[in-house]
């Protein structure tokens, strides 16, 4: 029987063969995308355990080793809006421990860098970087250290006085612990969440393209049921049927699996590239494990098989039942209950923000996931609801047919397009919500004040603070830097702490004002605080009681430098540095501390426009193979209705309407109701209003379409081949 049915597959004639490099295709994209999903997971779990050494400040004391202590601190650090991570150490003794990627420890006076930053120093001008770093390279941080080639570390020996001065930490062993499984852990990624994020992501891909496997499987189907149903009246039992079935499924299967492997192969350097979690894989972190290997290997031949089991499955129940043709039942208005309770549920949250960040995951992804459901359910009464009205309307023939063909068997036209419900739904929700996040509480203008000045601050519990003496005269001269400010210590009171002199606000003009008749503003340190979030520039500061004659005497709190060019500002940082290195915060602009949470959502959005961009071309093919075998099974028909004259232009239109009102229906209500929960979302946790998505998402949905409906188009002139005279003649 096997040998009988490879026969009937590979030797089945254009449409056999046609329907199984369909379906190898299909299968090839599937396999391609979980494997890259199953190695982006792999790559987040090797990237995130490189992270752990960096978190040695944190590391419990270790009753094993030699016991000896080493002098630890961690700092952070920018260039050109990068962070660098700034590791300091001393070793009292020789066997103290050794952060790995280092042969040993460095002595006063010498660093490790990491190959990125190696380069930055070789290009870099020395003022603008080199020069905060005291001392010699004495080699480059191996790779195993790096959580990223992109990855700016440095690793400095400093004397373990100087560190202890600085606040240093003694630690006797180098942190090894996940910080997935870390609570005190400062630097890593939360890999639980990124794993549910690429599953997402995986299952957004994924779900178009198992339907564009079911649509192929389904290609030529009744030509395929009348085949098989002819096997069982001449004495085939549905047990041989289901095999001939199965392995026509499962060699192309086979073949698109191993293609699969293939296409993973392929596109794994270009995935090393994507920063998904903000910085860039090595190659060698995605790949795959044995047993994701055997999962899909096995799993998708398998899969395979239960596919052509259900989609013949009439077949097997009865001969005679392929021969029954009545219109199915349409779809309820039940349908719409998911959607409408996951809408609801959004809504009911407004203003009853749940209190831990576990109730508000259950709150909000339950209620994301029941209109999710609805969608889905709704699609085919949407469909019904569309085809109708364009019956009612319909002036011309095609489109009477189309909507009454729509209309009688509304779950066919919305399956073929059911796998855009996922991938639009999940690109407007992520795109609404991030949009409006990022315009909140986003990186700055880079023209902004909030970009354009750096500022340190000195803390009154770290040490004494400095005097106007002790700032670096030269900082004023520096080509670019367009004022220095001292902002002075004022009392400790809620709010901003910082005092400044009207006076010289009024000069600098940029940092706000001071009320009518003050002489001394109360200021945030950094001169910008809360505003940052909204680029306000005309800010009217609080007036402060104390004199503007003893600001002179009182500490300086912060130094607050604005620039008028990077070379500048990164000039600028170097010489405070350098003077002021017992700092435990480096100096920094607010737009830097915002793009470190700005950049992660910006690569999730980059995640949202792969899938839409991914997912709609497959959907476009789905339709395509749908359009296609739909044409295959109704050639008799179409050959009659030319016969008896309707033209061929008439059917083309029948054809197009049938996939077009489907196509352009489905687009639209997912996009809606994925910014009606990325809305209600907003509303209820941070009480911000969604703003309109950027016009490139318009494009990107605009584009895709185009290219769903050119693909489409492709499948139009089949119609003028396969309805000739010679197919209306009776079989």
């Amino acid at each position: 029987m096997t040998r009988f049915a490879l026969r009937l597959s590979l030797a089945g004639g254009r449409e056999a063969a046609t329907r199984l490099v369909i379906i190898a295709a299909a299968v090839t994209l599937g396999v391609g995308m979980l494997l890259a999903t199953l190695a982006g997971m792999n790559a987040v779990g090797a990237q995130n355990l490189r992270y752990a050494w960096l978190n040695t400040m944190t590391a419990p004391s270790s009753t094993q080793g030699s016991g000896a202590e080493l002098w630890w601190l961690a700092r952070q650090d920018y260039y050109h809006g990068e962070t660098i991570g700034r590791i300091e150490v001393a070793g009292p003794a020789a066997d103290s421990p050794v952060p790995p990627g280092i042969p040993r420890l460095p002595s006063d006076g010498e660093y490790y860098v990491s190959p990125a930053l190696a380069k930055l120093l070789d290009t870099a001008p020395a003022a603008e970087l080199g020069d905060r770093f005291p001392g010699r390279r004495a080699g480059v941080i191996g790779d195993e250290a790096l959580p990223s080639p992109d990855s700016l570390i440095i690793v400095i020996g400093r004397p373990a006085a100087t560190l202890e001065q600085l606040g240093a930490v003694k630690v006797n062993q180098i942190m090894t612990t996940d910080p997935s499984d870390c609570t005190r852990c400062i630097v890593g990624i939360n890999q639980d969440g990124m794993t549910l994020i690429l599953s997402v992501v995986a299952a957004a891909l994924l779900f178009p393209v198992l339907m564009f496997i079911g649509t192929a499987t389904r290609l030529a189907a009744t030509r395929r049921e009348q085949r098989f149903a002819a096997m069982r009246l001449i004495g085939a039992t549905p047990r041989q049927i289901a095999h001939i079935s199965a392995v026509e499924s499962t060699i192309a299967a086979l073949v698109g699996t191993a293609a699969g492997f293939l296409l993973f192969a392929a596109v794994r350097p270009a995935l090393a590239l994507a920063p998904f979690t903000g910085e860039r894989f090595f190659l060698g972190d995605l790949s795959l494990t044995p047993r994701d290997v055997l999962l899909v290997a096995l799993g998708i031949p398998a899969g395979a098989v239960v596919a052509a089991w259900l989609a013949l499955r009439r077949v097997q129940i009865s001969p005679l039942g392929v021969t029954r043709r009545v219109t199915p039942k349409p779809p309820g208005a039940w349908r719409l209950v998911p959607l409408v309770a996951g809408v609801a549920e959004l809504a009911w949250f407004i203003g009853r923000r749940p209190d831990t960040s576990n109730e508000q995951i259950l709150a909000y992804l339950s209620g994301f996931v029941l209109i999710l459901i609805g969608l889905v359910l709704a699609g085919p009464w949407l469909t019904m609801l569309g085809a109708r009205v364009l019956a009612g309307r319909a002036r011309r023939p095609a489109a009477l047919i189309a909507g009454r063909r729509l209309a009688d068997n509304p779950k066919a036209g919305f399956r073929s397009v059911s796998g855009l419900i996922v991938a639009l739904f999940i690109t407007a929700a992520a795109t609404g919500a991030i949009t409006t996040y990022v315009a909140n509480r986003g990186q700055p203008r880079t023209d902004s004040i909030a970009a354009t000045s750096l500022s340190v601050t000195f803390w009154a519990e770290d040490g004494p603070q400095p005097t106007a003496a002790d700032v670096p005269a030269g900082l004023a001269s520096i080509p670019g830097v367009s004022s220095v400010t001292l902002v002075r210590q004022g009392p400790d009171v809620p709010g901003p702490t910082g005092l400044v002199t009207c006076a010289e606000l009024d000069r600098l003009q940029v940092f706000g004002a001071c009320p009518a008749g003050a002489t001394v503003a109360s200021v945030w340190r950094d001169l910008i605080g809360p505003r940052a979030f909204s680029l306000r520039d005309d800010v009217v500061w609080e007036a402060s009681p104390v004199p503007a004659a003893e600001l002179e005497r009182l500490p300086v709190q912060s130094v607050v430098v604005n620039t008028t060019d990077q070379a500048a500002f990164e000039r600028a940082r170097t010489m405070l540095i350098r003077a002021f290195p017992a700092t435990p915060w480096f100096p920094a602009s607010v737009g830097e501390w915002e793009a470190d949470s700005a950049r992660l959502l910006v690569q999730f959005q980059q995640l949202a426009n792969v899938i839409m961009l991914c997912s709609l071309p497959i959907a476009g093919c789905s339709l395509a193979v749908s359009v296609a075998g739909g044409l295959s099974d109704r050639k008799r028909p179409f050959s009659l209705l030319r016969l008896t004259g309707v033209q061929l232009n008439t059917l083309r239109g029948v054809v197009a309407l049938e996939t077009v009102v489907p196509l352009f229906l489905v687009a639209a209500v997912a996009i809606g109701m994925g910014l009606l929960a990325a809305h209600l979302f907003l509303r209820a946790q941070l009480d911000y209003t969604l703003l309109a998505p950027p016009p490139s998402f318009y494009a990107m949905v605009a584009g895709g379409l185009l290219v769903s409906l050119a693909i489409i188009g492709t499948t139009l002139p089949l119609l003028r081949r396969i309805t000739g005279p010679e197919t209306a003649r009776n079989e």
